[in-house]
């Protein structure tokens, strides 16, 4: 007698919503306002959570929610300003929202920020541990391009401190 595998039953919508709200994203808080990483968090959840938006103005007016402080309310306040004063909201597509929020929030060259900040004097490991200091060191040499591993150990060292060394008062 030949075995037989079970019907496979297709999910019930209401099983198939559950399992799609479990996967919900976390909506950017306004602490992540740090441009890149802001718009990265939006984009990502426009992304896994298309469904709830039905054009490219929901998608920009439910970004612009999270504008409550310093120059992103102003900028938020300046685009409302303007349809207000034309008729028509001056962005219409995601794509050029994008473009206009990295033109006002983005560093204007962050390869060269990072390498300024890497050469300088001012830049060292301070008061982090080890481990938020080649965090930070790696986003730095990344955004200023810095990709020989040489370059990368004589920038890393003289900024990495021994506790030892430099605080030998606290040592018995």
């Amino acid at each position: 007698m030949p075995v037989s595998s079970p019907p496979v039953t297709p999910p019930s919508p209401a099983s198939a919503a559950l399992s799609k709200q479990q996967a919900r994203p976390k909506l950017p808080s306004l602490p992540d306002f740090s441009g890149r990483a802001f718009l990265n968090s939006c984009t990502l959840y426009l992304h896994l959570a298309p469904e709830q938006f039905t054009c490219n103005k929901e998608k920009i007016f439910w970004t612009l929610v999270f504008f409550k402080d310093g120059r992103a309310v102003k900028w938020s306040e300046n685009l409302f300003c303007q349809e207000a004063d034309t008729g028509i909201f001056p962005i219409q597509s995601w794509v050029d929202f994008e473009q206009q929020f990295q033109s006002q929030f983005f560093p204007v060259n962050a390869e060269v920020d990072a390498i300024n900040t890497l050469e300088g004097s001012s830049y060292y490991q301070g008061n982090r541990t080890v481990d938020d200091y080649l965090d930070s060191f790696l986003i730095l040499a990344s955004d200023a391009r810095y990709m020989d591993p040489q370059t990368l150990v004589v920038k890393f060292r003289p900024d990495l401190r021994h506790p030892r060394l430099h605080h030998p008062e606290e040592y018995p």
